[in-house]
């Protein structure tokens, strides 16, 4: 069986839920949603079938309603997306200024949209980062950044091609951003990985409990990796899996060491930008600066757009008409990112992050101290962390716990996404969420747990 049938399509008595935040009037799942999801499973790939089966008839603010009479707390912002919260009305009115426009899609042709979002997004990065690339989704952005640093490589060398990466990272589901990423069992369909690829132990001071930079090194040394020859390091600023955090003293060094070598430092910021751990960025909590780093997902609050930010020598290594997308720059999601980006700038939207993260931190630690036995550690900063579950008193994932966990809370009226990971709770509100909200959802949380370790 998969861990995925705990999401279970019969229908089960549950409690009836009413409160501000959360209602839950009737079996779940809802007996009239299973014909919609067995239609989905139908005419889907099993793969994309793997979430609580929760039917979304709309999402607002926090919260995400079916057509039932239900409405969830929504701890996932639709997989770290809903930063400005769900159909934010600035975002939605921008959207429909540029609908009444009536240009819907240019291609690469100029419009003065994407204009907007190019230097927004040059004003609130580094002054080095001086060059955008505006894409649809993380994975692209990601690969566009791999793309450019191997030919910026090879413009000095054809033996600078090697990209270091981290073991546990995820940076996508494409070809590229899956060879380099650090999860084995998201790679085994590939049958020719890169060579000129390594993985390094991510120090993240739990499972990786070395976190001494020097574990780098030696790991290069290992792998008989000549420094001179690597010509990216790719970094999540943060492990999606885990919502885990390097030392900052690790990334000041491997920022020194990529400035010694000439290498490039890509963070991928895709899940970790626009305020979603208490930071504007992520990378700001190491006080180190990227030379290239990939955005996505809280860029818009809703709708498909990312974007690679960078250095003018690495951005400008294709020529004309030489690295283009389809949908480069959509009129559309260009909009409503400068609107998101607006929104969360002028109405201290970062400030409220860190300020309502401390809440939810100071919450998930007490549940940490609570049941210490299957909790193995809480790790994050912000609006984003990761509630790791163990086997009762080993230090191994408990994916089956977890799963248990994320059904009971959604039962209650709290919606998370399928454990991420090794067996991660991931807790990603969006970042308007009060302090009272939080508070509810850690008290949710509380209830659920001690329900599936019963």
């Amino acid at each position: 069986m998969s861990l995925f049938d705990i999401f279970t399509l019969e229908p089960q008595d549950v409690p009836r839920v009413e409160t501000e935040n959360r209602r839950i009037v009737t079996k779940i799942p809802v007996p009239e949603s299973i014909d919609i999801l067995n239609e989905l499973r139908k005419y889907e790939p099993i793969s994309m079938s793997g979430q609580p089966p929760v039917v979304w008839d709309k999402a607002e603010g926090v919260y995400v309603y079916d057509a039932y009479g239900n409405k969830w707390l929504d701890w996932s912002s639709g997989v770290l997306v809903a930063n400005a919260g769900h159909s934010n009305p600035e975002i939605v009115e921008a959207v429909r200024k540029q609908l009444d426009k009536k240009l819907m899609h240019n291609y690469c042709f100029p419009n003065t949209v994407r204009l907007n979002l190019a230097k927004k997004l040059v004003e609130i990065t580094p002054e080095k980062l001086d060059k955008v690339f505006i894409l649809t989704t993380g994975s692209e952005a990601v690969e566009a950044a791999l793309k450019m640093s191997r030919k910026w490589g090879k413009n000095i060398s054809d033996t600078k091609k090697i990209i270091i990466s981290f073991e546990g990272a995820f940076h996508g589901r494409t070809l590229g951003a899956q060879m380099i990423g650090g999860i084995p069992a998201l790679k085994e369909w590939i049958p020719n990985l890169d060579p000129d690829i390594y993985q390094i132990p991510f120090p993240d001071g739990y499972w990786t409990e070395n976190t001494d930079f020097s574990l780098f090194e030696e790991k290069l040394k290992e792998f008989n990796v000549n420094s001179n020859d690597v010509c990216a390091v790719i970094v999540e600023s943060y492990q999606g899996g885990g919502a885990s955090f390097a030392p900052a003293e690790y990334m000041q060094n491997l920022r020194n060491w990529c400035d010694k070598n000439n290498v490039v430092l890509i963070f991928d910021e895709v899940q970790a930008s626009f305020g979603r751990s208490g930071k504007l960025f992520s990378y700001e909590h190491y006080n180190v600066e990227p030379d290239v780093v990939t955005l996505g997902k809280g860029i818009s609050s809703g709708l498909p757009v990312s974007a690679v930010v960078g250095k003018s020598e690495i951005m400008n290594v294709f020529p004309q008409n030489a690295m283009t997308s389809t949908h480069t720059g959509n009129p559309i999601t260009n909009a409503a990112a400068v609107a998101n980006i607006e929104f969360i700038l002028n109405n201290n939207i970062v400030e409220q992050a860190a300020a309502t993260g401390e809440i939810l931190h100071s919450g998930l630690n007490e549940l940490k101290n609570k049941y210490n036995d299957i909790i193995g550690t809480v790790q994050g900063k912000g609006m984003v962390a990761g509630v790791h579950i163990v086997k009762k008193g080993k230090k191994e994932p408990d994916k089956e716990l977890a799963f248990k966990i994320v059904r009971k809370c959604y039962e209650k009226g709290l919606l998370m996404f399928a454990p991420v990971g090794k067996a991660t709770i991931k807790i990603s509100p969006p970042l308007i969420t009060t302090e009272e909200q939080i508070k509810e959802g850690i008290s949710v949380l509380d209830e659920a747990i001690a329900e599936s370790i019963k």
